[in-house]
């Protein structure tokens, strides 16, 4: 085959001679190029739209994934402040019977305590004011499902932050005046065991009282600075308060006899003993036994003279022995 290859007018007209096949074979080869181009991209965007799918995919996946754990965590969170609200009322119940101990305790000072003891500079705790029940009960549980929503948890936490704010305040409170209680009331019970109110025999019959009297020797008037109690040679002698053991001597007046220093100035003495079983320095308790009735001294028979001395004077001992009847 001839081709004519025209270029400009000017110039002649070129001829090139073209085999046949090579004239089918150009065409035929462009047009499976353009096919094989066709084909490549359709791949290529095959390709790409399953990149696409499968990141889609994933990314759903990862999505759900965040969402179920997002749910899951809420769930948690909303047990978590529930049973914290459930711990904040059980301790807000604890906080309110300690301030009643306290509140005991301060009653016990106030009615044991001396006007010195200083019961009034302690303060008391008031209860606090709860508006649900002051207990609750840890068996038996039951009832319908009533779903939580998150505006109501949100109100629970707030209440619970409240409930803890008021609890750590009674805590600062309680920490305040409770050492300061404690230490009045360990005061107080001092003074209750060294206050000299315990008989100090087994009998209470008293065959002379405190204060004037006809001398059992010499018939004249005299004072007589304690009480007697009858008894029998041998008869333990009991200390009647808790205290020191500050004299164990023996003359002809009183006999066989014991001094014990009480609290408050407070001293009891035990006179005609025929035996002493303590020692100067001795810390005795309260109905401790410290000697034995006897007959040593100044006496007419068996029996205990007991003195009360108050800052070094005598007093009336039977309105102590009295406050321990019954």
């Amino acid at each position: 085959m001839t081709l004519l290859v025209l270029r400009d007018a000017n110039q002649p007209v070129k001829q090139v001679q073209v085999s046949k096949p090579l004239v089918v074979a150009v065409p035929l080869i462009a047009l499976l190029s353009i096919s094989g181009l066709i084909v490549s991209l359709q791949i290529q965007s095959n390709r790409t739209v399953n990149n696409l799918e499968s990141m889609l995919q994933a990314q759903q996946l990862r999505f759900e994934a965040t969402v179920t754990d997002k749910d899951a965590a809420i769930e948690r969170l909303q047990n978590e402040v529930i049973a914290l609200s459930g711990q904040s009322r059980d301790m807000m119940d604890r906080m309110e019977r300690m301030a009643e101990l306290e509140t005991e305790l301060q009653k016990f000072i106030d009615k044991y305590g001396s006007e010195s003891s200083g019961s009034q500079e302690s303060g008391k705790l008031s209860s606090l004011s709860m508006d649900n029940n002051s207990w609750y009960a840890s068996d038996g549980v039951g009832g319908e499902f009533i779903a939580v929503h998150e505006t109501e948890i949100e109100q629970l936490a707030e209440d619970t932050r409240e409930q803890f704010t008021e609890m750590s305040k009674l805590l600062d409170e309680m920490e305040q005046n409770m050492p300061a209680t404690l230490q009045i009331a360990e005061q107080t019970q001092i003074k209750l065991a060294g206050t000299p109110t315990e008989w100090p025999t087994l009998s209470q019959r008293i065959t002379s009282n405190f204060g004037y009297r006809s001398d059992p020797f010499s018939g004249r008037a005299a004072f007589h600075a304690g009480i007697d109690i009858a008894g029998k040679t041998g008869d333990p002698i009991y200390a009647a308060g808790a205290g020191k053991v500050v004299t164990v001597a023996s003359d002809s007046s009183h006999g066989k006899y014991i001094v014990i220093e009480h609290p408050e100035g407070l001293e009891s003495w035990y006179l005609h003993l025929s035996k002493i079983t303590v020692s100067v320095g001795d810390e005795v308790s309260k109905g401790q036994q410290i000697g034995k009735l006897g007959n040593t001294g100044r006496s007419t028979g068996p029996h205990l003279h007991f003195e009360i001395l108050k800052k070094g004077k005598t007093i009336d001992p039977l309105p102590y022995l009295k406050s321990n009847d019954g």
